[in-house]
């Protein structure tokens, strides 16, 4: 992975959102808030690996746009990415033939494969899954957080809370630097408290990592959920808009997700199709 890719992944938006849950308030309500959310969006992590969905992938790079949409499958414990179509147009006959093949070969690959060949996959996809959890644990402290009021967003109460960088905070890896030039704010459900909506904004230079990586204003995340089953909410929208430059290279992209059509792994996907969310 170069250099520019790895600087953009560490600014994934889990960073931020994550390093919410342990921010010093000065308010008891505040952190009651918090505290309750952050308990039920370890519920969600934990629970997402049993969901098959659908994700449909918007990119802008360059001046250029594609869309993919994908059925995501978790098959014998980590997921794959079936496409199902591309720039909102199913996928021709021919291709979606060529989809299923590709599935069934992947799925018996799976179910035949050594134990050291299924540990290491199961590894990795755990590690990618647990790298952002465990990396917060040194971020906690980077935002002082305040109550700012009520609001109806997606047909639900929400209370509002900003976050603004603790004055002082030290990040303590280069990953972390980013939050120092970060701001942003949460609508959390009153009701369920869970997350309705993150969004967060590099608002100053933020310089970091071994070759002068620049994040610069305009850099931000928005992340959006929707109940999927119960008490678990799962996410229905994520957006990253990046600006950043290294050295004398810069990069401007925007990668747009949407999610939908959560179903247990293991149900039947016939109803499904090949239908976008």
């Amino acid at each position: 992975m170069d250099y520019v890719t790895r600087a953009a992944a560490t600014l994934s938006f889990p960073f931020f959102v994550i390093a919410l849950w342990g921010s010093g308030t000065g308010s008891s309500r505040v952190q009651e808030i918090v505290a309750r959310s952050v308990q039920n969006t370890n519920a969600d992590w934990s629970a997402a690996p049993q969901y098959n969905f659908t994700e449909r992938d918007v990119i802008t790079k360059k001046g250029n746009r594609s869309v993919r949409t994908y059925r995501v499958l978790m098959i014998e414990g980590s997921p794959y990415r079936k496409l199902i179509a591309v720039n909102d147009e199913p996928v021709s006959g021919s291709q979606a033939a060529t989809e299923d093949r590709k599935l069934q070969r992947e799925t018996a690959r799976r179910r035949t494969e050594t134990p050291a060949a299924r540990r290491k996959r199961l590894a990795e996809y755990q590690t990618e899954r647990r790298q952002d959890h465990e990396l917060m644990g040194e971020m906690v402290q980077g935002f002082d957080f305040k109550l700012d009021g009520e609001e109806m967003l997606a047909g639900r109460r929400c209370y509002v809370l900003d976050a603004t960088p603790r004055p002082g905070y030290e990040p303590k890896s280069r990953e972390t630097k980013v939050l120092k030039g970060m701001r942003g704010k949460m609508w959390i459900d009153e009701q369920q408290y869970q997350w309705v909506k993150v969004q967060a904004e590099v608002f100053r230079p933020v310089t970091f990592g071994l070759f002068i990586a620049h994040v610069e204003p305009g850099t931000e995340f928005v992340l959006e959920q929707k109940p999927a089953q119960g008490n678990i909410w799962l996410p229905s929208h994520f957006m990253v808009r990046v600006k950043a430059q290294v050295l004398v290279f810069s990069r401007r992209s925007v990668d747009d997700e949407t999610y939908g059509q959560y179903q247990q792994a293991g149900a039947s996907e016939a109803s499904l199709g090949n239908a976008k969310p």
